[in-house]
């Protein structure tokens, strides 16, 4: 009996999604790609993103040849239905749930187990379960995966004696410093695959098919295995040595830093977080790196990442719908075009400009610079879910729901972090150079050269006064609002502002 067909969805690229042995399909089950033009349709994306996900899947099936039937159809049902009939199919676990419910909505469709994660779903709800209703923390969770998987172990104790070495990780950049000065990261070249994507993607925007964001400048992630294993290999060998100090640090001229770049290939499933892990850690071992950057990378990849992707399935559909603060105002057009060249906060010009560019920018200046400054706006947290989701090459539904519903916009009310993390200027001053040739200044809360990022979380404080009053890690701050003098002429300047870029 011939093995059943077997669909590869856009973002399992990698050879551990047809592996046998790992309940992957059978060795010689023929493999169907789908390419629906519906997916951009439906979505403004970045350019970019668009670019890397069809260089990604059309690379992709390249290597695979003759075993793989690549259809170009307007939705996956018909796709699939081109390729297979009514045959019946199997396919790994999707990422998120509406694939998964198009899969379930087939009939004919066997899913198999995730190849995505170091943690199994089963495994994360009997954790979760073991937890009796205490918070679902991170740190619990990131030690107990340390355990589980014996990363960065010595005798059953955590290596250097800490699990958690985040203080020796939020080092301000050298002063006076434009650059880290590490090696660059890995750049891909393109191919004349690039070149076909590039011409259809010009082709479909003139015909008026599809309408994208940002820019599409020649493309900086891997799109293909062998690229991705070479940009680990980079980063572990030369920039994770520094990547621990300065990873919550920001420069103007520098916006990698030493991050590792390897959200995007790790979202498209051509690595494996395991391997990641490893990999820094073999890094340490061998005495080629420092233990706090090697935790802290760890800490992302087996912490934060594994974290984020189970609470997307197991809080639930209606997670994404949660608005506990009661923000509902739209985002402005600004800020949905990208047009960093309208704002004049040089901290918020500055990362649009790197998303508008490059569809990517690093964990702090998503946070406090982007989810900040919305949170302090009264954004709505969906539609500000759906921006991440649709501007970042590393946008996906589980990555950016729990992130920004949770953590960035607090608007499930605690349930993911204990506070809103948000704040004034002086952070972003304190951990950047961003502010020194800005037209704000970091201390000021009103006139002129007041920061908006000052005056909008004492705004956000006062909005939110009698929640924040009873959070004990916000409830300091709160009071600190009775010491302001000059509260009432920050709120009037505040409303004043309305939704006008900064």
């Amino acid at each position: 009996m011939a093995p059943r067909p077997h669909w590869l969805f856009g973002d399992q690229l990698g050879p551990h999604f047809l592996d046998p042995r790992h309940g992957g399909p059978d060795r010689d089950a023929p493999v169907v790609m789908i390419e629906a033009k519906s997916v951009f349709r439906r979505r403004r994306f970045h350019r970019a993103k668009a670019h890397l996900v069809l260089s990604a899947m059309r690379h992709r099936a390249a290597e695979l040849g003759d075993r793989v039937r690549y259809v170009r159809a307007e939705t996956y049902r018909e796709g699939l239905r081109r390729a297979v009939g009514k045959a019946e199919v199997t396919v790994c676990h999707p990422t998120s749930r509406a694939a998964l419910s198009l899969v379930e909505s087939l009939g004919r469709a066997e899913v198999l187990p995730d190849r995505t994660s170091l943690v199994s779903r089963d495994a994360f709800e009997r954790w979760a379960a073991d937890r009796r209703g205490k918070h679902l923390r991170m740190e619990d969770f990131y030690r107990w995966v340390r355990q589980e998987h014996e990363l960065l172990l010595e005798a059953g104790e955590p290596a250097g004696g800490r699990w958690n070495l985040d203080r020796d990780n939020r080092e301000p950049p050298p002063r006076d410093a434009r650059t880290l000065g590490v090696p660059a990261p890995y750049r891909p070249r393109e191919d004349e695959i690039d070149d076909e994507v590039r011409h259809d993607l010009d082709r479909w925007e003139r015909a008026g098919e599809v309408r994208f964001v940002g820019r599409d400048a020649p493309r900086r992630f891997p799109a293909t295995r062998r690229q991705a294993l070479t940009a680990l290999r980079r980063f572990v060998r030369d920039r994770l040595p520094a990547f621990g100090p300065y990873e919550d640090a920001m420069l103007a001229d520098d916006p990698v830093l030493s991050h590792s770049l390897l959200s995007a290939p790790l979202n498209l499933g051509l690595l494996h977080p395991a391997e990641c892990v490893e990999r820094a850690e073999a890094a340490w071992r061998a005495g080629d790196a420092p233990l706090n950057s090697t935790e802290g990378f760890v800490r992302q990849v087996a912490g934060w990442r594994e974290y984020v992707r189970r609470l997307y399935w197991h809080f639930g559909e209606d997670y994404r719908h949660r608005n506990a603060l009661g923000h509902r105002a739209p985002l402005p057009e600004w800020f949905r075009e990208l047009d960093a060249d309208a704002v004049t906060a040089r901290c918020l010009s500055t990362v649009l400009a790197q998303v508008r560019d490059t569809g990517w920018t690093h964990h702090i200046p998503r946070l406090m610079v982007l989810g900040s400054h919305a949170l302090q706006r009264g954004w709505d947290p969906e539609a500000v879910t759906e921006w991440f989701h649709h501007s970042f090459v590393d946008g996906y539904d589980w990555v950016m729901v729990p992130n920004v519903v949770g953590m960035s916009q607090y608007a499930d009310g605690g349930r993911m972090t204990t506070k809103p993390y948000t704040t004034g200027g002086a952070y972003i001053d304190r951990m950047s150079d961003l502010c020194g040739r800005c037209a704000y200044r970091p201390d000021r809360r009103t006139g002129a050269e007041a920061c908006p990022y000052t005056a909008g979380y004492w705004a956000f404080l006062h909005r939110h006064r009698d929640r924040l009053s009873r959070n004990h890690r916000t409830a300091q701050a709160v009071r600190g609002l009775d010491r302001l003098r000059d509260l009432p002429e920050l709120l009037a300047e505040w409303e004043d502002r309305g939704d006008a870029p900064p």
